[in-house]
């Protein structure tokens, strides 16, 4: 990893350079390609102060933190800095799963070049009932339409409101 590190307020030691890119170096397990990381260690009264600044795999991360002692302070920044890798990592992980699971993604993407609609899917209980009794619990719901199984016929019927106000029953060939 590249490192460059800047002292503010501060001595320039090469023990604290060093410490602080053994402990970057670690984190490089994380990255695939190169990564580059801006140190800038500070003194600020009686707060010892350590921000650090990652950039690598289409990745920015920043960490800041203030402790009495300057090397508690870049182990807590390092350690905040791991967690929101692996934070951001998992997501990135989880986004390319889901991506490559969900059928409709790829359908999506060709969507987007060709202009046409999407189709998004929703799923929905639908239980016996005869069509005099799908009118009743039209009246009583708010959608536009109501899926349920006519008792009758044993065939799945659409019930829908029209805007004219009235009911249009979509049934199945049979």
């Amino acid at each position: 990893m590249n490192t460059s590190v800047r002292f503010k307020n501060l001595e320039p030691s090469d023990a604290l350079k060093s410490y602080v890119s053994e402990k970057l170096d670690r984190m490089e397990k994380y990255f695939n390609g190169p990564a580059e990381a801006n140190v800038v260690l500070s003194i600020e009264k009686f707060r010892h102060s350590a921000e650090i600044h990652i950039i690598g795999d289409r990745l920015t991360i920043n960490g800041k933190e203030e402790t009495e002692e300057m090397y508690s302070a870049i182990d807590m920044v390092l350690d905040k800095l791991e967690v929101q890798i692996k934070k951001s990592k998992q997501k990135s992980r989880a986004h390319r799963s889901k991506a490559k699971t969900d059928p409709l993604a790829s359908d999506q993407a060709i969507d987007e070049d060709t202009d046409l609609p999407r189709v998004s899917v929703h799923h929905i209980e639908y239980k016996p009932m005869d069509e005099d009794e799908a009118v009743l619990q039209m009246d009583l719901i708010k959608d536009n339409f109501l899926v349920f199984t006519n008792a009758r016929t044993d065939t799945v019927n659409v019930l829908f409101r029209q805007k004219n106000g009235n009911y249009g029953l979509i049934k199945p060939l049979t």
